[in-house]
């Protein structure tokens, strides 16, 4: 468990769990994910966050390979979720640091993960320094991304930006760099499911925080969760990718998500698929049994329409596709156009539900909810093709007029 140099006497410590697959009890993480620690190795020593719950010793065996673990003066805690400091009560033990260091927000969190804890605690605000003798740090609240206790740590020496969970993916690799790894559209795949997942709904604050990061003397970027950024070129890549998901700028494609009882439902989403495709607007369906929500949220990072449909049960739709709509719902997605249709045996209410689901997300919706009874006829695959249609013309417009 060799700890891995990622500057001169700057070390990744952290943990590969390769099975870790549900991350924060809401998002898949298909191939595990990274936690990322970092050792600092000057005057005053200093750990960088800690990892998840159950892998306190393998942070402690990365450690002790640079240095005893006792040798660590101060720990700094830049988000205090568990993922980030789920062993922090261990480390302490073993530690016995001078100083932790947290955001002023940190400051609650600390007492309502670790109450009652006779702690040497340290809250910090927006330009503090911390001296390590040949470095220091340069603190920054990064409120609300993706929680009021977020900050960076900058070490300008070093040109290194901490950056907690700004630019992280689940990626569960050997390799530590951005630039090793060599599957860049898994990469940049798993960048947009981070995103669209947990970061979607700050995308204002992203939006605010971009300049300040641009701002900062930085040749490397090191997340909490998967690979790190080496070089102004892969810097500068990664905050234009940010830019371009906060600003969420209509793409020309379409997702339909759907579920189906009796395959009447399916069988209209595969008819307004040809709709949009006979216009020009690629399309993905993806049904919500075969799909987790996380997978078809991060269907969104390119599509500039959503399309749901579900059959009516007990008055409304289906238990999973009504999830889904409340777990986008959530992440706030903005600038989308969208329609909402579906199939009954009786009273047929579930599409006019979805439609004020999506109206609520302030999406166009340039048609009215598509419904069929029973199964689908001629009359009804070519209404499914003219919302296909009218949906592809209202977002090639939309995309036109995008300011």
């Amino acid at each position: 468990m060799r700890p891995v140099e990622i500057k001169k006497d700057i070390y990744w410590v952290g943990v590969v769990d390769f099975d870790h697959r549900d991350f924060h009890g809401y998002s898949r993480c298909p191939d595990g994910t990274t936690c990322n620690a970092y050792l600092i190795k000057d005057k005053k020593n200093v750990l960088v966050d800690t990892v998840e719950p159950d892998m306190a010793g393998t942070l402690l065996c990365r450690v002790a390979k640079v240095m005893p673990p006792e040798n660590i003066d101060y720990i700094v805690c830049n988000h205090m979720e568990l993922d980030h400091q789920g062993v922090l009560e261990e480390i302490v033990e073993r530690v016995k640091p001078e100083k932790i260091f947290v955001s002023q927000m940190g400051l609650k969190s600390m007492q309502g993960y670790f109450p009652g804890r006779d702690w040497p605690i340290v809250g910090v605000k927006s330009g503090d320094v911390l001296e390590l003798g040949n470095r220091k740090i340069i603190f920054q609240e990064t409120r609300m991304l993706h929680w009021p206790d977020s900050m960076v740590s900058y070490i300008p020496e070093e040109k290194l930006l901490l950056s907690n969970d700004i630019f992280g993916q689940n990626i569960a690799s050997t390799d530590r760099f951005e630039d090793t790894f060599n599957d860049k559209d898994e990469f940049a795949y798993r960048v947009k499911e981070y995103y669209y997942n947990i970061v979607l709904p700050y995308s204002p604050v992203v939006l605010k925080t971009l300049p300040v990061v641009e701002k900062l003397d930085v040749d490397m970027v090191a997340p909490d969760h998967g690979l790190i950024y080496r070089g102004r070129d892969s810097i500068k890549k990664i905050i234009d990718m940010y830019r371009s998901m906060a600003e969420q700028k209509p793409n020309k494609r379409a997702v339909i998500f759907y579920d189906t009882m009796w395959k009447s439902t399916e069988k209209m989403a595969y008819a307004i698929c040809g709709g949009l495709e006979e216009n020009d607007v690629p399309t993905r369906i993806m049904s919500v049994k075969a799909n987790h929500h996380s997978a078809i949220m991060t269907q969104l990072a390119d599509c500039g329409a959503v399309l749901a449909g579900s059959p009516t049960h007990n008055n409304g739709p289906l238990p999973l596709v009504a999830a889904m709509l409340c777990y986008m719902k959530g992440l706030r997605p903005m600038n989308r156009v969208g329609a909402a249709f579906g199939s009954s045996g009786w009273s047929g209410e579930a599409p006019k539900f979805l439609q004020s689901q999506l109206a609520e997300m302030g999406m166009d919706l340039p048609a009215d909810p598509l419904k069929c009874l029973w199964t689908p006829t001629k009359d009804t695959y070519k209404a499914c093709n003219q919302l296909g249609k009218t949906v592809a013309e209202t977002l090639k417009a939309k995309i036109a007029n995008w300011k």
